[in-house]
């Protein structure tokens, strides 16, 4: 079944997903849609150093935004704030350094930001993917840590800040690889059974699916939007997939491509005359669930998603410094 479900999901990706996916679906955008002045505005994007975070920075600042950079690593982040400042003469970059895998990290810059600067984006971008289960110094599995439990300790961290902006919205960038899972609330840490990295890392893009479902209800002031960039060429794919790389690097999107739906929801109007919450790919929203699929969930099974989270996110907080 497994391997069923890995077949539709490539073929489906062969037509959609590819940099041809791209330039089919592009011929119906409205360019207008992204051309607009967002000075004044404040955008943060978490794993803003490489690939579409970095781009989608770019893109925002091109236009005036502020852009605050959240990124792990010192060296590479200050290399991709000059790039970006360079390209785009803008000098409203601000850097960030937060491993989105230490949920105390986390919450310390949160309250941080908080008290020094107002925010109308937040663009959940940073994710990895590791093939090899590995612990984080707080005993986290690496995959759930930084995709599923950093995106939302970020995201809740921050609604008190987006409460406060006019227009705010909350942008996460999951992937098409969720569209082979089922919601899996039993063991969230991947501890149980072998680990298939690709697997665990769809596992927590249908989690982040299942997060931004959820926050739209809760949050009805608030714009919500999850999306799939395609399959791009990025330092991540190249790093994480080398044999899918290898075999589909001609047809790989570009790194700008990747990230134009993530500017369109986190800059154009249509974006917000769209329901909350939903799943995008190629500025247009798209089913979470492939035809006759066994990957609904239950109701309980999402809200209780929540609660454990909530209760991760807690423990933390309790022992965060300051």
């Amino acid at each position: 079944m497994s391997w069923y479900r890995n077949t539709v999901w490539f073929v489906k990706g062969l037509r959609e997903y590819t940099r041809g996916g791209y330039e089919s679906a592009s011929k119906h955008f409205n360019p207008a849609d992204v051309e607009v002045d967002v000075a004044g505005r404040s955008f943060l994007v978490t794993g803003a150093n490489s690939g579409i975070g970095k781009a989608t920075a770019k893109e925002i600042a091109r236009r005036g935004g502020t852009v605050h950079l959240v990124c792990r690593n010192k060296e590479r982040a200050e290399v991709a704030k000059e790039e970006i400042v360079t390209e785009t003469g803008s000098q409203n970059i601000f850097l960030h350094i937060v491993d989105i895998s230490n949920p105390k990290e986390i919450w310390k810059f949160a309250e941080k930001f908080q008290n020094e600067h107002k925010l109308n984006v937040l663009i959940n971008n940073a994710g990895c993917m590791v093939n090899n289960r590995e612990l984080t110094e707080d005993g986290l599995e690496k995959n759930f840590a930084t995709n599923t439990l950093g995106t939302y300790i970020m995201t809740t961290a921050l609604l008190p800040l987006l409460e406060k902006a006019a227009d705010a919205r909350v942008v996460t960038v999951s992937s098409g690889g969720m569209l082979v899972q089922k919601l899996n609330i039993s063991d969230l840490q991947s501890g149980n059974g072998p680990f298939d990295g690709t697997m665990v890392y769809a596992q927590n893009k249908r989690q982040q699916v299942v997060l931004t479902e959820q926050w739209a209800k809760a949050h009805r002031n608030l714009h919500f939007s999850v999306m799939h960039p395609g399959w791009a060429d990025t330092p991540a794919v190249r790093s994480s997939m080398p044999d899918f790389y290898k075999r589909m690097k001609n047809s790989l999107r570009t790194e700008a491509q990747g990230a134009d739906t993530v500017l369109w929801l986190a800059v154009s109007a249509e974006a917000t005359k769209l329901p909350s919450g939903l799943f995008f790919q190629d500025r247009q929203p798209v089913p979470t669930h492939l035809p006759l699929a066994y990957t609904h969930s239950p109701p309980e099974d999402e809200e209780k998603l929540m609660q454990m989270l909530e209760e991760f996110s807690q423990k933390f907080k309790s022992v965060s410094p300051g």
